[in-house]
């Protein structure tokens, strides 16, 4: 069983399982507001259907129908200016002797070059870069050395600005011509995650394949090949020639994931979401989380209670606030997810202007939590204890704030999270009567995660629990 699969994805029925013996549910009676804030409008090529390939085809390609033999596996999308690019996919082929290579081909459509910039980039695969690993519920993470999988790791370090430099920084692609953005291994039965944060002065279009041929190596360097933009060697003309016939020639990669059940708006009952295979719009949600709109602060909750907002939700998960968070898609093959469900690789960027309106000091607990789906109570949220089943969010949380003694702290946790878990407190701040305190959450939501989350502000009682 691969920990990478979450059921989220084929079919959900909003209940809430009975708990095993020895386990009690736990309500906690509370206020879920929608998350303030919203999508922008950066393109993200967002490949992650079929999730288990085993055979060869195209994953996702935005290139122009033209001159191709399955016109249906191109959606001819241009893409330009800044724009993100995610991948995640598992190796399974029949012949476990064989090895799929993951090729990403860039197409320059104009009369003059195209320049693009990797502004950031990093891929890993399960084994040996992030294997799966058992790691507490909550670990403080400074070096950013506390992972468990690919899409724990990989989001991780995109967070903390890493870049692995074995990717070029500048492509130049020649008029009506295609260049290698990358040509990777994905070891059988591992995972590979890919995310890159890309820049261009023109369109283009790319496409993302994988085929198990021994020419797919890089005559030029086994990883990450960095190919020249001059001169061109016969060799290199030769490689390039091999993925670009293979894109003329391939029709879709098989076996197909299960077909998204139709409409967008379903909120009830059972829903099959699919997974992703298409150009989605937004790569970031920033929000000023506040009281409401237009005002510049978050009245904290009274002495014990607490107030919640949704992360990542889709649907038929909302908790009560009706709010899908989950990016729309330009393009996308029939037969995939109408959104971009589960936000994989969107960074969350809010601000929380805390302020504590009353006449004496109060502690404030912040925590990211893992509640039971439902789609109809704004006004509480259900946990198990001890958490049981599949772990749902493995990942990492940035902080920015100033503590209480006046000293700017940037922190980062790792968070692991099963089904129904409460989550432990990330930080706790003292805010004096009528006082305020900014603090700045952030993640990048992993692709090995399954939605909704909750971001849970909390004033601890007078025992500080």
């Amino acid at each position: 069983m691969f920990p990478f699969i979450p059921t989220f994805f084929l079919a959900e029925v909003i209940t809430i399982p009975p708990p095993n013996q020895g386990k009690r549910y736990i309500t906690q009676t509370q206020e879920i507001r929608a998350l303030p804030g919203k999508l922008n409008e950066i393109p993200v090529f967002n490949s992650n259907s079929p999730e288990v390939v085993k055979g060869e085809g195209i994953l996702l390609s935005t290139f122009p129908k033209t001159a191709k033999k399955f016109t249906n596996a191109h959606l001819n999308i241009p893409i330009s200016g800044q724009f993100d690019f995610f991948s995640h996919h598992i190796a399974r082929p029949i012949n476990k002797q064989q090895t799929l290579y993951q090729g990403v081909l860039i197409y320059n459509p104009s009369s003059r070059p195209v320049t693009l910039n990797i502004l950031q980039g990093i891929s890993y695969v399960t084994s040996p870069d992030a294997p799966f690993i058992e790691l507490p519920p909550l670990v403080e993470d400074p070096q950013g050395r506390v992972f468990s999988g690919p899409g724990s790791r990989l989001m991780g370090d995109i967070l903390r600005g890493r870049h692995q430099r074995s990717f070029p920084e500048q492509i130049i692609i020649p008029p009506q011509q295609s260049q290698m953005l990358f040509n990777l291994p994905i070891p059988t039965a591992s995972a590979r995650s890919t995310f890159l944060r890309l820049q261009t002065n023109g369109p283009v279009h790319l496409a993302n394949l994988v085929r198990f041929s021994p020419g797919a190596v890089s005559p030029m360097i086994p990883n990450f090949p960095r190919l020249p933009i001059s001169p061109v060697l016969p060799t290199q003309i030769s490689f390039l020639a091999q993925w670009q016939n293979f894109l003329n020639i391939a029709n879709l990669a098989e076996p197909r994931d299960v077909v998204p059940t139709p409409g967008e708006n379903v909120y009830t009952g059972e829903k099959v979401y699919g997974r992703v295979a298409g150009v989605s719009v937004g790569s970031q949600w920033t929000g000023t989380v506040v009281d409401r709109a237009g005002m510049n602060y978050l009245t904290i909750p009274d002495r014990g209670y607490a107030f919640s907002y949704p992360l990542s939700t889709v649907s038929t998960a909302t908790l009560g606030t009706q709010q899908v968070q989950s990016a729309p898609l330009l393009a996308r093959y029939p037969d995939t997810a109408l959104r971009a469900n589960g936000n994989y690789g969107v960074q969350y960027s809010l601000t929380l202007p805390l302020y504590n309106p009353g006449k004496q000091s109060q502690t404030v607990s912040l925590s990211i939590q893992t509640p039971f789906k439902q789609n109809v109570a704004s006004n509480r949220l259900t946990f198990i204890e001890p958490p049981q089943g599949q772990i749902f969010f493995r990942g990492t949380v940035r902080l920015n704030y100033i503590d209480n003694f006046g000293q700017a702290q940037q922190r980062y946790f790792h968070l692991v999270q099963r089904q129904g878990q409460q989550g432990e407190g990330l930080i706790s701040l003292s805010l004096p009567p009528q006082g305020s305190r900014s603090v700045a959450v952030e993640l990048i939501y992993p692709p090995d995660a399954t939605p909704p989350q909750v971001l849970t502000i909390k004033t601890l009682d007078s025992g500080g629990n």
